[in-house]
């Protein structure tokens, strides 16, 4: 059996050699359009591919099979070393198939791609990425190039959109955020509806990525039927700000949540209007209200609180007084468990990474343009905002003695 040739690339000439060195002393980028070290790749490419065929067609000669040569074609592939020109050679019986740069191949297997990706998923829009690439490897790609490079994760979006969930989780946040975006012809403001979690191990996750209209009860009822949908069975307490309808809603679908409805929204609304000399005092003594011991004691607050302001502020009594079962349910739980539950600051703080990140974008062409962007983005930063709860053991010790029958499932007693 003859043995398999090496293939091997043309030897480093001396101008070639010059060339490099000169461009190493000159400072300028080691790999670009006029580097030779990217014509050196290119030369080498071609070269491979060129030794491709020497081995295919003394395999078919072996088999006894007759083949020659039928010229070459050329295409460009992108690469971090810029564009390359690979010529490829081909057989007249059409069956030599290149392995290093393959028939459609587009792009060289260098992380270019990855690179795109990841400049999109730090907020810069497709114009940013097409200077980027230019400035820094001299590919230049059109925007509607750059797009479909980036459609390339629509397929990943929609599989972890539909992924199965836990069928337990002890807190899930809820809150929206509302971005411009291209809708039947004209821009206007559509609601992402965030939901961030955390299971029974304390493991926080975002759940789903959903754009819809503006922010509305039955809107988000469709966000949780699709929880359900999923695999979730049960959410001990479900966290979320003032929307009118929204309790019930939830009630429906998860009947066994706890609903908290968010102190700082709270304190934030009622001092809206309140004179800025009386802000302090204001802010301080509703503070007595949720930092109270238990219901009892947070009612006796109340009750002073509305002796002192109620005259001036009743607005603010009737405020409380109303949603004060939803304001009030984190004292049913130990003071852990409280520091996680009584506001949504979790979720804001999820929020303005994202915010952060696509700080720079006006407006999205489409909800599904919205959505690939603040995807990346959550992956590109998710040691931000997948980390475990803190002081989590605690928490869940409680959770095994306030509820021993819906959680019996995932510990061992």
């Amino acid at each position: 059996m003859s043995k398999k040739k090496v293939k091997t690339v043309p030897p480093l000439s001396p101008e070639r050699y010059e060339q490099m060195q000169a461009h190493l002393r000159s400072g300028r980028a080691v790999l670009g359009p006029d580097s030779p070290f990217s014509a050196m790749l290119q030369e080498m490419i071609n070269s491979i591919t060129e030794g491709e065929l020497i081995d295919h067609l003394e395999e078919q000669h072996a088999a006894g099979i007759d083949n020659k040569r039928n010229g070459k074609t050329t295409k460009s592939v992108r690469s971090n070393a810029g564009m390359l020109n690979v010529t490829t050679p081909r057989d007249r019986n059409g069956s030599f198939q290149p392995q290093l740069v393959r028939k459609r191949q587009t792009a060289l297997g260098s992380g270019l791609d990855d690179q795109i990706l990841a400049l999109y998923a730090q907020g810069n829009s497709l114009e940013d990425v097409q200077r980027l690439l230019q400035e820094l490897y001299g590919v230049t790609l059109s925007t509607a190039k750059l797009s479909n490079i980036t459609d390339q994760v629509i397929p990943v979006i929609e599989q972890w959109c539909n992924r199965q969930l836990h069928p337990f989780y002890a807190v899930v946040y809820l809150d929206a955020m509302h971005f411009k975006v291209r809708h039947e012809g004209r821009y206007e403001s559509r609601a992402f509806y965030t939901v961030y979690s955390v299971d029974f191990d304390g493991q926080r996750d975002v759940l789903g990525l959903y754009v819809q209209g503006s922010e509305g009860a039955s809107r988000w009822g469709r966000v949780l039927e699709d929880l359900k949908r999923r695999g979730v069975e049960d959410i001990v307490v479900l966290c979320t700000d003032d929307l009118s309808g929204f309790s019930e809603v939830m009630h429906e679908v998860f009947p066994a949540a706890v609903v908290q409805k968010c102190i700082v929204h709270q304190v934030r609304n009622s001092v809206k209007f309140v004179d800025e000399k009386d802000r302090k005092a204001v802010c301080s003594d509703l503070r007595k209200i949720y930092r109270s011991g238990d219901r009892s004691a947070a009612k006796l607050a109340l009750k002073a609180f509305e002796l002192k302001w109620g005259s001036k502020y009743k607005y603010i009594v009737q405020q409380w007084r109303k949603n004060w079962d939803e304001l009030m349910a984190f004292l049913d739980f130990p003071e852990p468990m409280r520091r996680m539950i009584y506001t949504t600051n979790p979720v804001e703080a999820l929020h303005r990474i994202i915010r952060k990140l696509v700080k720079a974008k006006a407006a999205w062409v489409s909800d599904t343009a919205l959505i690939k962007q603040i995807y990346l983005s959550l992956m590109h930063n998710e040691k931000s905002w997948r980390r475990k709860a803190y002081n989590w053991k605690i928490i869940q010790r409680t959770l095994v003695e306030l509820y021993p029958d819906r959680t019996r499932a995932y510990h061992h007693d």
